[in-house]
């Protein structure tokens, strides 16, 4: 049987909708350095620091210079997970290319009882949020029926795509693992190049083991989200930084190339 601790949820709304911003304009801001469509063109170098990173958020998702793993951001700790599936913790100087991290409060809490796949459990959150057009933080934690994880292996340079980079990706599996979630909901066609919808991260409860979230089966779980009404982009500065011709419209001349 599917059910929601429906009472839990509407009060949480009704609070973070009475209150407005519940915490600080500052903290209620996703800090995201640079763009999935900058990572989908190939842009792997890091640019930011893990020491720089933390500064503005102790929760969040990313990569590593070169594509070189996964990230979660979690209680202030990075850690790394490598192409093995394992996870440790990351050095202050290592660089990442693209990250959204923010500071974490829950505006609302709720537990949740299944059994969900991975789309059900989506399909019930959009369902459940009061609206689109609002960055959200979720944390998910509790013992997971099934979560399947890749982790991207460290690239070289010429960079190729991030369509092809993924090809042939390692993937790994667990069943009833304890652990933690951790992602964020963009809204359609949210600034900055991020897609709409939701991206996930996996990291098992002794922090030694996770991954990107391409699947997932669900039983019962607790979940937090902390809504998140600001954006800040930070772009990579350099030549590496891909661009993109606009298409010209049809029966144009196409513009001239950009000055060097």
């Amino acid at each position: 049987m599917k059910r929601i601790r429906a009472d839990l949820w509407l009060v949480g709304i009704a609070v973070a909708l009475a209150a407005g911003c519940a915490s600080p304009a500052e903290r209620d801001v996703l800090y995201q350095v640079s763009t999935l469509d900058a990572l989908a063109e190939g842009a792997y170098d890091g640019h930011v620091t893990i020491s720089e990173l933390r500064r503005h958020g102790d929760f969040g998702i990313g990569t590593f210079d070169a594509l070189d793993g996964e990230m979660v951001v979690l209680d202030g700790r990075v850690y790394q997970i490598r192409a093995d599936g394992k996870a440790q913790r990351a050095g202050s100087e290592t660089t990442t290319p693209f990250a959204e991290v923010t500071f974490f409060e829950a505006d609302h809490t709720g537990s949740i009882e299944g059994p969900f796949d991975r789309e059900e459990l989506e399909r019930l959150l959009d369902h459940l949020l009061p609206a689109e057009n609002v960055f959200y933080a979720i944390k998910i934690e509790g013992t997971f029926a099934y979560v399947k994880t890749r982790s991207v292996p460290k690239q070289t340079k010429p960079y190729s795509r991030l369509a092809e980079a993924t090809q042939g990706q390692p993937t790994f599996e667990f069943e009833n693992v304890r652990g933690t979630m951790v992602g964020f909901r963009c809204p359609p066609g949210a600034g900055g190049g991020e897609g709409g919808g939701w991206h996930l991260h996996f990291i098992t409860a002794d922090r030694t083991a996770g991954g990107h979230v391409l699947e997932l089966r669900i039983e019962k779980v607790r979940i937090e989200i902390d809504y998140t009404y600001g954006l800040r982009v930070v772009l990579p500065r350099g030549t590496d930084f891909p661009e993109s011709e606009p298409a010209a419209p049809k029966g144009a001349e196409a513009p001239p190339p950009a000055m060097k």
